[in-house]
């Protein structure tokens, strides 16, 4: 018997693919990493893909899980591996209203798990532009961002519980569903942005929350990004933490916009250099239901707060959406962040944390040092502004591998200077493991690496991701 022979035994013929049939598992969306695996593994439960990994053991071959293909970072890619897909994953298993979780399998795409919450009233809030085909698995490996994490904390604060399949194809049962456990060594946090190289995800217990009755929602051009923080604090302040949404997007990222999508209406012309999109979300009915002018007290409520500080000048202008059809409007412009910032093929994408107040200092900082490296490159940038998530992409003007070396630690040279990280949640995959080299604590990198050799001695869980090699 071979692997192909034994894995069709185990998942059946459709569900083992090789050769041409494995085509559209081979790229990332970036498109710049490929992978060439001897197969593509499509179990459909825990126990398959338990068994899966016993035959991967049996045969010496290393795994990589995949979930919707939509990493930025090369986390998902092999040369000669077996692609195990969570995609026939994918069922919710339980939805309870009443404790507001959701237990449910890593190949639910995440868009499936907002309509099943939206139908009970609820929400999953974790929100990015890749939610119609990113699936839990993948979003768990990463610990993924998103929109929302203002408000709702990113995916490892909306997890209770998990079921992980190691190495070896034992099952790690840790669906608890408890708001509280203090029972030794905290597992669940991790495998969760481990990125598959210490087991495989195959379920998961997640966090609901009420979904918003009504939404204030406007898309405003700040005087300068200090002056958008005064506006964030205000909003906060004022909604007892209500601002689900704090995005920045500046000219630079307007007229590239402009460019790809002529067909969407700019909000300003021409761009101001500051603009920002806000969302507030209100789950009272206080705040939510239209008051004897039909006015809704949310929307109201962030009409005065904007008029007073256009009063000031702090806020030099500003439109609130009227109906869904225009608040869709004004998250597409700032959904189409992957397609604009990623267009280029020699585009330079980083995804760093910074301090609030300090994000402003990193893209001056990089306006003067980026000339320096490539006299005609251009940058540009987004940010989800309310938590110093910043994406930063440099255009440069060749694809010398050299400038984009010098780029990328210019980059990290700022943000370790600024108290950052220079990865916020893409992951790390294969991009980012000249950056742990260099970055990180070599302690952390230590006690990674024995927790590695711990749970999959053989090197064969997603091997040559996120851990570098050591020096």
């Amino acid at each position: 018997m071979s692997l192909i022979a034994d894995l069709t035994e185990l998942l059946g013929e459709p569900h083992v693919l090789t050769g041409a049939q494995c085509a559209a598992y081979t790229t990332d969306w970036t498109g710049k990493y490929t992978s060439d695996p001897v197969a593509v593994a499509r179990p459909a439960t825990t126990d398959e893909v338990a068994q899966t990994l016993k035959l991967a053991a049996h045969y010496g071959v290393e795994v990589v899980p995949m979930s919707g293909r939509t990493g930025l970072v090369g986390g998902a890619m092999t040369q000669g591996g077996l692609i195990i897909s969570l995609e026939r994953l994918n069922k919710i298993r339980e939805l309870r209203p009443e404790t507001r979780i959701a237990i449910v399998e890593a190949g639910v795409i995440l868009d499936s798990l907002h309509s099943a919450a939206a139908a009970e009233g609820l929400y999953f809030p974790l929100w990015f532009g890749a939610r119609g085909s990113a699936m839990i698995g993948g979003v768990l490996s990463t610990n993924a961002g998103g929109s929302n994490v203002l408000r709702y904390g990113s995916t490892r604060a909306l997890c209770l519980g998990l079921e992980v399949v190691l190495a070896d194809g034992r099952v790690l049962n840790l669906m608890s569903e408890l708001h509280k456990d203090n029972s030794g060594y905290d597992l669940r946090n991790l495998f969760i942005g481990a990125e598959g190289t210490l087991g495989i995800i195959t379920a998961a217990v997640m966090k609901l929350v009420p979904q918003p009755r009504a939404y204030a929602t406007a898309t405003l051009a700040a005087k300068s990004l200090p002056d958008a923080l005064v506006l964030l604090n205000r909003l906060q302040e004022a909604t007892g933490g209500a601002v689900e949404a704090f995005e920045y997007m500046p000219a630079s990222y307007m007229e590239g916009l402009a460019a790809m999508r002529p067909d969407i209406r700019q909000p300003f012309t021409p761009p101001h250099p500051v603009t920002i999109l806000v969302e507030l979300g209100a789950t009272a009915p206080r705040d939510a239901i239209p008051d004897d002018t039909g006015e809704i007290p949310v929307t109201t409520l962030l009409q005065e707060i904007l008029a007073g500080m256009m009063e000031e000048g702090t806020v030099l202008d500003a439109e609130i959406a009227q109906n869904e059809a225009q608040r869709a409007t004004m998250w597409e412009r700032r959904e189409l962040a992957g397609e604009v910032m990623f267009a280029p093929k020699s585009a330079i994408g980083t995804d760093i944390a910074l301090p609030l107040e300090l994000v402003e200092t990193f893209l001056t900082r990089m306006a003067a040092r980026l000339p320096l490296l490539d006299a005609q490159a251009r940058d540009t940038c987004v940010a989800h502004l309310g938590d110093g998530n910043v994406h930063y992409s440099v255009f440069p003007s060749s694809d010398d591998p050299a400038i984009h070396d010098k780029v990328v630690e210019a980059v990290e040279d700022e943000v370790a200077a600024l108290r950052g990280s220079f990865s916020a949640e893409h992951g790390v995959g294969l991009s980012k493991r000249p950056s742990m080299a260099r970055r990180k604590d070599p302690v952390a990198l230590d006690v990674m690496r024995s927790i590695k050799a711990a749970l999959d001695p053989d090197n064969r869980m997603n091997p040559g991701k996120v851990i570098p090699d050591r020096g």
